[in-house]
């Protein structure tokens, strides 16, 4: 049975809006159609988390056979969503290049997008950006998943206003985009909108508990009540809104409100980091490793933080070397209680810290972490020269104001 093209479309829409109401949609398509192999694809590539290897790529395998009986562009569609699912990030952005050039501005595509910032290479970054604008243009300012996707790109390139303004067209134009609802959060953070920020967040998600990012979303608004000095309103989301899986935004939350001078909300067990380390694939992406490692200086763990630092130089990856291993070595110094061996350390990093991955706003806490570290070892002046473009331009920066303070930071408490 071939199915209704308002069930397509409402699941085409949900999926790109990262709503609740996707996957159910989703799977409704996949029901009323299961010849449809580029459903079928969308169905896979928005649970791939949750399948297993060889699940994932049968009902892949299936897709392709399904949909190139359609046509060569939907074939080519599920062979992208086959390279992304399997982590094979630089071969995905190389084919979304030529499936693009075939077929510009392509939505489905648009799910994708995030390979080019996922090879962890900076020509690969700039060109998905430079793609991204290129395919938005031609898609045209009201084109809302286009639109919200050019400003998640404009706020990690640092072009806050753009960014802003860009979410809040899309949402104009469709207010249930939570790519364009995840932009504006970026955007508000270096802004320091603070209650504002929560205000529209608790408002979005209230409308969509289940949305796919809600857990994420209610974990910037954490970020906004730690901006605006709402410590316990910090605590009670990473409480209550964060999983016990969600060990990297936990302990982001936590080693940020550690470096403020404040009681952090529930701790990760430390067990539960070291079986996480010593799984296979624990340390297969840098940034995924460097959310670990917060979550031991967290617990003051500096002995398994040293240990993971020497993991790290000892890797062949230039990342994990370079990058990774002062990082760690840094938060062990920190949580030991010597500030001065961590100012050392992070200083020399510069701009490489970049390459510890993630997106402005979770690479932000090296540059938290030098501040404190630079106030415990008693350069305050230099502190504050660090901190200088975020405390003129933040509305709410209460935060920074603590990391600039001469207060117990992580490392005194843990002397």
């Amino acid at each position: 049975m071939t199915t209704s093209v308002p069930v397509r479309d409402a699941a085409l829409a949900e999926l790109l809006a990262q709503s609740g109401r996707a996957l159910p949609l989703l799977r409704e398509w996949v029901g009323d159609d299961p010849d449809c192999g580029v459903a079928r694809a969308l169905l896979v590539l928005a649970t791939a988390d949750s399948l297993d290897d060889a699940t994932l790529k049968q009902q892949l395998v299936i897709a392709h056979r399904d949909a190139g009986t359609v046509g060569e562009r939907q074939a080519s569609l599920v062979y992208g969503v086959y390279l992304y699912t399997h982590r094979q990030y630089r071969l995905t952005a190389d084919h979304l290049v030529g499936y693009l050039a075939r077929w510009p501005a392509d939505e489905m595509a648009g799910f994708m997008l995030g390979a080019f910032s996922s090879c962890g290479d900076a020509v690969y970054r700039a060109h998905g950006d430079a793609l991204m604008e290129q395919h938005a243009a031609l898609a045209g300012p009201d084109n809302w998943p286009w639109t919200s996707w050019l400003a998640s790109t404009r706020a990690e390139q640092g072009r806050v206003r753009e960014a802003h303004d860009l979410a809040e067209r899309a949402l104009a134009l469709y207010p249930r985009s939570g790519v364009a609802a995840h932009a504006l959060a970026h955007a508000e953070h270096e802004l320091g909108s603070g209650p504002a920020s929560i205000a529209f967040l608790d408002q979005w998600l209230d409308a969509d508990p289940r949305a796919v990012q809600t857990r994420h979303l209610n974990w910037h608004a954490a970020l906004q009540s730690i901006a605006c000095g709402d410590f316990p309103d910090a605590r009670r989301r990473a409480d209550t809104a964060l999983a016990r899986t969600d060990v990297g935004m936990r302990s982001a939350t936590n080693w940020r409100l550690l470096l403020a001078g404040q009681t952090p909300a529930g701790r990760s067990d430390p067990e539960q980091v070291r079986e996480l380390l010593a799984a296979p694939g624990g340390m297969a992406e840098v940034f995924h490793t460097f959310n670990l490692a917060l979550a031991l200086a967290v617990e003051a763990a500096t002995e398994d933080l040293r240990a993971l630092a020497r993991r790290a130089a000892a890797d062949e990856r230039p990342d994990y070397h370079e990058v990774l291993a002062p990082v760690v070595e840094a938060l062990a110094e920190i949580t030991a209680g010597r500030p001065r061996a961590a100012v050392d350390l992070l200083s020399a990093l510069g701009e490489r810290a970049e390459r510890i991955g993630g997106v402005r706003v979770e690479r932000e806490i090296i540059e938290d972490t030098l501040a404190r570290a630079l106030v415990d070892a008693g350069e305050p002046a230099r502190a504050a020269a660090l901190l200088h473009h975020r405390t003129t331009t933040r509305h709410h920066h209460t935060y920074e104001d603590l990391l600039l303070a001469a207060a117990p930071g992580p490392g005194s408490r843990h002397a």
